[in-house]
């Protein structure tokens, strides 16, 4: 059944909470129902949790906006319930191609290995992402969301947080054990509690068009350095669904962005790309600058910050929604754990250690990138384009050349969650890092190692017993993999596994210990140490 998201309206509702005599107690009140935010809610309440999520707005995001999710973005995703219908919507590429003037330099696939359920991305409007996750968002009894509900005052203490909320009808207040203020780069909660998100700025600006065409382009991210269509700057070209195609046009430090957005000024530029004779239509314009930038800390209290609130990072390279799904993995299981009494407060802290470290490692990725994008001197474009022209016979250049390096998961190599290693393992995966996918046979039927997981603490065991786990063993998830399922054998490559191999998982898939065999006492104190009880 096709829904038409943009045109979606969600009133408001007056809540039992504005009549109470006594001010009303929420465990978890997530405040933005962008991505970030209903991707915690469904989270938390998947894990058994009752989540208030409060938006300001009655509608979902207008435009296309983010466009490109990653591989491990579907697969969080899929764990949430919802991965389905956006990879069926979606436009699946794994391939890229630069340009330099006009003259292809080389092509990249950013997945040529097989044996993987999701692409590497897939682009899908957020409008459609915000959708089907609000439609998992629904089907759950532990989520409600009020709309034209807007956070007005954050007042902090020990023991929780009192939020003022403004409504057509006035204000209430509520009281929360836990406030994550996913409400955008903008937080209005962030400007409440008197903090900052510092960085660096960028002296340019870009036009975003996304344009309703036939075009015969392939699905495939295709980016020109200095076009003889747009000459001395940069043009990227992505297709989406619906027959809609966004492209970026790079247009300088000097561009009036108000006359940029005009359809006098946006339409030659498209008919200098795709040709005079070109049919299309505009769907959505913007002009945009932006910033690398992040808070000093994520977490304050019983506040704590995700998504763009948190952070922000240049387009280039699709970390921006992203990282921000990934930090709204990263909290909503450590939430569930304190909120339950199996996990004490100080767990939180992880959550500010391991994503500021990953959002320090985009914004450096996406720092470069724009700095090779964008050439701010003529030394530094002399060096691009010599760069450009080696790339067209020389690996050694291709790597250097950065039309934005495209998102990848973080590893917390350093997280005080991991168990170090005791023992030797090959390749390329270490406590920290988000387990990889692989192909299996259970019963007869094809399956995918990952959804096995699920979304609890894991035991991953590599031997067709499953080991006798004691009592002195915290309850956790148990999956085997056999010889026999392991079909391709792609799984035991990619963990270097051999009989009795054994991994701890954690709910949000990244690995926290492992062990060439079995013990006990060893992923009892894993457990402890993964909990914050160590």
């Amino acid at each position: 059944m096709h829904v038409d998201y943009q045109s979606l309206r969600f009133e408001y509702r007056r809540s039992p909470d504005q009549s109470a005599s006594q001010r009303a107690h929420h465990p978890v009140v997530v405040v933005g129902a962008g991505p970030v935010g209903l991707a915690t809610a469904i989270d938390l309440a998947q894990s058994g949790q009752r989540v208030l999520l409060l938006d300001d707005d009655h509608c979902l995001s207008s435009g296309s906006r983010a466009i490109c999710f990653a591989k491990r973005t579907l697969e969080i995703f899929d764990r949430l319930g919802c991965g389905d219908p956006m990879v069926e919507k979606g436009v699946t590429w794994n391939l890229g191609r630069i340009f330099h003037r006009n003259e292809p330099v080389y092509s990249f696939d950013l997945l040529p290995e097989g044996g993987h359920r999701r692409p590497a991305f897939v682009n899908l409007q957020q409008y459609y992402v915000e959708g089907f996750l609000l439609d998992r968002a629904r089907a759950l009894p532990g989520i409600e969301i009020r709309w034209g509900n807007k956070v007005s005052g954050v007042s902090p203490s020990e023991d929780g947080v009192e939020l003022t909320v403004e409504t057509p009808e006035g204000e209430y207040h509520i009281q929360a054990d836990y406030v994550v203020a996913a409400d955008g780069a903008r937080s209005p909660i962030r400007k409440a509690l008197g903090l900052e998100s510092r960085g660096r700025s960028f002296r340019d600006r870009f036009l975003i068009a996304d344009v309703r065409m036939k075009a015969d382009f392939p699905a495939e991210r295709w980016f020109w350095f200095d076009p003889p269509f747009h000459p001395n700057e940069s043009v990227l070209l992505h297709r989406q669904p619906d027959g809609v195609w966004r492209i970026d046009f790079q247009l300088g430090w000097d561009a009036d962005p108000v006359a940029e957005r005009t359809p006098e000024r946006v339409i030659p530029r498209l008919r200098a790309l795709l040709g005079a004779d070109a049919e299309f239509e505009l769907e959505w314009v913007s002009v945009y600058t932006f910033s690398c930038l992040r808070m000093e800390r994520f977490r304050h209290g019983r506040v704590i910050f995700a998504g763009d609130a948190a952070h922000g990072v240049s387009p280039f390279g699709a970390r921006g929604a992203n990282s921000g799904v990934q930090d709204a993995e990263n909290i909503a299981w450590k939430l569930a754990l304190v909120l339950r009494g199996e996990a004490p407060d100080t767990l939180l802290d992880s959550y500010d250690a391991e994503r500021v470290a990953a959002a320090d490692e985009n914004i450096l990725n996406s720092t470069r990138s724009t700095d090779f994008i964008t050439p701010k001197n003529a030394a530094s474009r002399a060096f691009r384009d010599a760069t450009l022209d080696l790339a067209r016979d020389c690996a050694f250049a291709r790597r250097l050349v950065n039309s934005g390096r495209l998102s990848l998961p973080c590893t917390y190599h350093d997280s005080p969650l991991n168990t170090p290693d005791a023992e030797t393992f090959a390749g390329p995966l270490v406590p920290g890092a988000p387990a990889p996918d692989a192909p299996l046979v259970v019963d007869g039927r094809p399956d995918w190692l990952l959804r096995r997981l699920g979304g609890e603490f894991s035991l991953l065991h590599f031997r067709k017993a499953a080991p006798a786990m004691p009592e002195t063993v915290p309850p956790v998830r148990l999956v085997t993999v056999a010889p026999g399922e392991d079909a391709e054998g792609m799984a035991a490559r990619r963990y270097d596994a051999r009989p009795g191999t054994t991994y701890l998982i954690r709910p949000d898939q990244h690995v926290c210990a492992r062990w060439r065999r079995f013990d006990p006492d060893a992923v009892s104190r894993a457990l402890g140490r993964a909990t914050g009880r160590a």
